[in-house]
């Protein structure tokens, strides 16, 4: 069998660093795609995969520009090969009270997270009904399921993958694709450390497991998801918060 290659947006971010990791010591290539303004972070980045000997590489990408996309699945297709597995891990955060919140806030959240999630879904998506065989995972949010103070659009924008998510699984669910999504609660990332410590000890006393998850722990659920053997999972959104919401 051929080794799966991924492609992971968001892909040096506090999450995504981690799901790069994990895939690859599943056995997957793995593609980091993620805005090439950041260099000091990209050099970290790369140190910090080089101990997976050249099977994380790094490809430049805005997730909210269609032709970026385009060109991004295009340049690793030719490079490396068909996107067998694509994680939508992008995500920005532009928090405000609705009373206060500009519409460049809006339309920027929605225009990272939601539509980054189509414009890559759409790049992929054929080729893979054509193999029959693809695995997509969209990185939803625990707020995206509660809704959240001033994160009317980050809410907006996680909730909103969900139902992207169920309309594709079902769009391709016989074609050997699978879509689901996975809804982090508060995790140990840069993001969340940047809190107020006092705000973030009231979140962590509401948590039940009674601490922030670890960025392992998601990425061992996209792990799952994306295997070869997942293919019965589809449509389905993955809660991985500790206890903080627990849906029925």
């Amino acid at each position: 069998m051929n080794q799966r290659l991924a492609v992971v947006t968001g892909g040096i971010g506090g999450l995504g660093v981690e799901i790069c990791r994990q895939l690859a010591r599943a056995g997957r290539r793995v593609v980091a795609a993620d805005l090439a303004v950041r260099t000091d972070r990209i050099a970290q980045f790369e140190a910090e995969v080089a101990d997976l000997g050249g099977a994380v590489t790094f490809e430049p990408v805005d997730v909210a520009d269609f032709d970026s996309c385009a060109d991004l699945v295009r340049r690793v297709g030719e490079r490396l090969g068909p996107v067998d597995v694509l994680v939508n891990a992008a995500g920005i955060t532009r928090d405000g009270t609705l009373r206060k919140m500009s519409p460049e806030q809006w339309r920027g959240v929605l225009s990272v997270n939601l539509d980054g999630v189509f414009n890559m879904c759409r790049q992929v998506v054929e080729p893979m009904c054509e193999r029959g065989f693809g695995r997509i995972v969209n990185v939803s949010s625990v707020n995206g399921q509660t809704g959240q103070f001033g994160q009317a659009n980050y809410a907006a924008s996680k909730a909103g993958i969900h139902g992207f998510t169920m309309s594709m699984a079902r769009e391709v669910a016989r074609k050997g694709v699978t879509v689901n999504s996975v809804s982090p609660g508060y995790c140990r990332t840069a993001l969340v450390s940047a809190i107020p410590e006092s705000v973030r000890n009231e979140i962590i006393a509401r948590i039940p497991v009674g601490r922030l998850g670890e960025p392992a722990e998601i990425a061992r659920t996209v792990v799952f998801l994306t295997a070869d053997e997942a293919g019965f999972i589809t449509g389905a959104n993955i809660p991985v918060n500790g206890g903080y919401f627990m849906d029925f």
